[in-house]
């Protein structure tokens, strides 16, 4: 499958909604924003999808749960704009409860293209996870980023870092830098002329599967197992 690129038209309506971000804009233009960016944003998760079943096929991900809705929750947020105006998608792996763990992730706006893979805001108990996988096998996940290809898309691994080693670890182990870090993640950003290309597609699915051994990696701390088939059946 290709995807030929989302329509000028589809940037336009995103221009137009940051400066009329109200319902009463919005609704008449419901159809607008059907057409132009819902409809080709799953077809583009479609496509997504068939490249993640080469290199990552842990994470194919139902289109319309791999994407974000346009709708704000704005219940416990000062900013009460009702719209997003970043189009966004998310690629958990497969028996990942809520979205947890590390993902595949991309977003965009009229400006530009945001790549992300990793994991941004653990809980506790996942977090002493991670802790714990990279006190053992901290050696697999260096040798990963070390990777050619993926320091030349992205450079160094990003994320915030506690100022002391987590409690319990020692002072001097040799993993310390990946240790205090409490998100460990990629990103890359790309101007958003992209978005109206067919090279679309293709770059995101080249980006992705350059992260996706430390993404399959850092999931190796939570990763669990599918519910038996009667207890899927059960559900319905």
């Amino acid at each position: 499958m290709k995807f030929p690129g989302f329509s000028p038209q589809a940037l336009t309506f995103l221009r137009n909604l940051k400066r009329n971000n109200r319902r009463e804009w919005f609704q008449p233009r419901k159809d607008q924003y059907e057409n132009l960016i819902k409809i080709p944003m799953l077809e583009l998760i479609e496509c997504l999808n068939l490249e993640f079943a080469r290199f990552a096929p842990n994470y194919v991900t139902p289109a319309q749960k791999a994407s974000y809705r346009i709708y704000r929750d704005t219940r416990f947020s000062k900013d009460k704009s009702p719209y997003k105006t970043h189009i966004s998608a998310i690629f958990p792996r497969y028996t990942a409860v809520k979205r947890e763990g590390a993902v595949f992730y991309f977003h965009f706006t009229t400006k530009e293209l945001l790549v992300f893979g990793g994991v941004y805001s653990p809980e506790p108990d996942e977090l002493r996870a991670y802790r714990a996988l990279l006190q053992q096998r901290y050696g697999e996940l260096e040798e990963i980023l070390r990777d050619k290809k993926l320091r030349q898309t992205f450079g160094k691994l990003q994320g915030e870092q506690l100022s002391r080693m987590p409690k319990g670890v020692p002072c001097d182990h040799p993993a310390g830098s990946l240790l205090r870090q409490k998100q460990w993640y990629l990103e890359n950003t790309l101007d958003a002329r992209i978005l109206t290309s067919p090279r679309l597609l293709p770059e995101l699915a080249k980006q992705f599967e350059i992260m996706a051994p430390m993404i399959e990696f850092l999931n190796q701390a939570i990763v669990r197992k599918p519910k038996p088939a009667k207890m899927l059946f059960a559900a319905f």
